[in-house]
């Protein structure tokens, strides 16, 4: 099933992506729905694609993780090497904007140097610590969606300490709209990640070429921490595009959905 929470005659809803539109579920809460463990039936009249805006899933994820320099091409392109282990990061809820919205980059004295990547995340589905196998890692995960994950290289590049205020400013993360369930995507390893500049392509790789897979990535973090349904791990990107005012950034994943913005 694809899901998604939308706004329809100034009224929010969540609903099951159909190929005659959407279908309401009838709770507009789709995080207690994940987080309820059974999604509702995907029945009723559907509402026309073309008059509903679609909205973040939800606003305030439980935790927000991200994986830095997951593909070979990503450190290349900053002159970086990959770590042996995941070099995750957590970003706020308050960095977010909502689908084909807008980045607004911050003022040239706090950055001049912003990149878009574009991802797949995985959204975990129930709550789990300490799993010990690739099997367990996939009954925890609910689905799969796409992001937008922004950084300022210039803070990043000063000191990697600074990783966290880099990676943080308002604005600078997406995810959605859509929310693939996981059994609609038969090998996620097949899947291509694409990040598009200004309408052209910028990068693009498969998920079987990250150098730690979504399975790892959700049994790794279940080692450290309890990890909740809602969970947000956005799992890399190829390449970043830098951006500036007046450009388009967008992810676009084939079988997932896409996630655009605008920059000023």
């Amino acid at each position: 099933m694809k899901v998604l929470r939308f706004l329809h005659q100034g009224q929010v809803h969540s609903g099951a992506l159909t190929a005659e539109g959407v279908v309401p579920f009838p709770s507009s809460d789709l995080l207690g729905l994940i987080q309820s463990g059974a999604l509702p039936a995907a029945s009723g009249p559907a509402i026309p694609l073309s008059s509903v805006t679609p909205l973040l899933p939800y606003d305030v994820p439980p935790k927000i993780w991200c994986i830095g320099l997951n593909y070979h091409s990503h450190a290349v392109d900053i002159n970086a090497v990959q770590p042996e282990e995941p070099g995750s990061f957590m970003k706020p809820a308050s960095c977010m904007f909502p689908p084909e919205g807008e980045i607004v980059l911050p003022p040239p004295a706090v950055s001049n140097d912003v990149d878009a990547e574009g991802e797949l995340a995985v959204v975990i589905g129930k709550k789990v610590k300490g799993l010990a196998s690739l099997d367990e890692a996939l009954d925890a995960i609910f689905g799969y969606t796409t992001t937008l994950d922004l950084t300022a290289l210039d803070v990043l590049a000063k000191n990697p300490r600074y990783l966290t205020r880099a990676k943080s400013m308002d604005t600078f993360f997406s995810f959605g709209p859509v929310i693939v369930t996981k059994d609609e995507i038969a090998e996620v390893d097949d899947l291509e990640v694409i990040t598009e500049h200004n309408g052209s392509v910028w990068s693009r790789d498969f998920v079987r070429n990250m150098k730690h897979r979504p399975l790892e990535l959700v049994r790794f973090h279940s080692q450290a921490m309890t990890l909740y349904p809602g969970d947000i791990i956005s799992t890399g990107c190829p390449k970043g595009a830098r951006i500036k005012p007046g450009d388009t950034v967008r992810a676009r994943i084939e079988g997932i959905g896409t996630l655009g913005a605008t920059v000023r």
